[in-house]
């Protein structure tokens, strides 16, 4: 038996809904058969906004049972916008993104994908894309870093410092260079924010947002926060003693 759904959308000369295209490739994804029609103007949306009672468009007919936008659409199809809740998901990714760069770019200067420098550029591009990802807007990083971080609260600017110094030991570690420099700065950052994430999370019990990918992240404040912290710790470390053990 055929499936058929009918979708009202905005196509006009100089706006197409990306809601309303996204609404018809989900329909079509599911087997649906889509009587397409498209709103040209803003009379004609406006209009059809008053006639079915519905403040935005697209929306969607499944049968005689009207859906909804392409939220809606998802939620109907048991897969919903989780837009308030939080996730590790956009710090899982930038670590998967972050661990493929390393091995790319280790396998093209050594020959070999897995390596102690594939290992020391995967912390190290970790800790440039995450200061680029708190930079991008550092006021909201720094108000939401002040949540939790033992220095920034005593010290304000230090929420304004914090990424710089993030970006600067992750670009002198990349290019293995000036550790007289990097080294005390990510010891520094990184011990601070392990104690001020582990003391808030672990001690305090507080279910706060984490400012690490910026500030405005929904990532929970926990395990992964603390990594972020204890990576730069551990390559600070790893550096020192570097060249007493290679």
């Amino acid at each position: 038996m055929s499936k058929t759904a009918t979708l009202y959308r905005m196509d006009m000369e100089n706006h197409t809904c990306p809601y309303g295209l996204k609404s018809k490739w989900l329909l079509e994804s599911k087997g649906y058969t889509v009587e397409d029609h498209t709103l040209d103007n803003r009379a004609e949306t406006d209009a059809f906004k008053e006639k079915h009672g519905v403040k935005t468009t697209p929306q969607a007919w499944i049968g005689d049972e009207r859906i909804g936008g392409y939220t809606d659409l998802r939620a109907h199809f048991g897969n919903p916008v989780n837009k308030d809740g939080t996730s590790y998901w956009p710090v899982a990714v930038l670590f998967m993104m972050t661990a493929l760069m390393a091995l790319g770019g280790a396998f093209v200067a050594t020959g070999e994908a897995l390596s102690i420098l594939s290992a020391e550029w995967f912390v190290s591009f970790s800790m440039c894309v995450l200061a680029y990802l708190k930079l991008r807007d550092i006021e909201s990083f720094s108000t939401m870093f002040l949540n939790y971080d033992l220095l920034a609260k005593r010290w304000v600017p230090y929420g304004y410092i914090y990424p710089w110094a993030e970006g600067l030991a992750g670009v002198l570690m990349t290019a293995h260079v000036l550790n007289i420099v990097s080294i005390p700065v990510a010891l520094f950052i990184g011990t601070i924010g392990a104690v001020s994430v582990f003391k808030a999370v672990y001690i305090d019990k507080r279910e706060l947002k984490c400012a690490c990918v910026g500030g405005d992240s929904n990532v929970p404040l926990g395990f992964i926060s603390l990594t972020e912290n204890l990576f730069m710790v551990g390559m600070a470390v790893w550096m020192l003693v570097k060249p007493a053990i290679l």
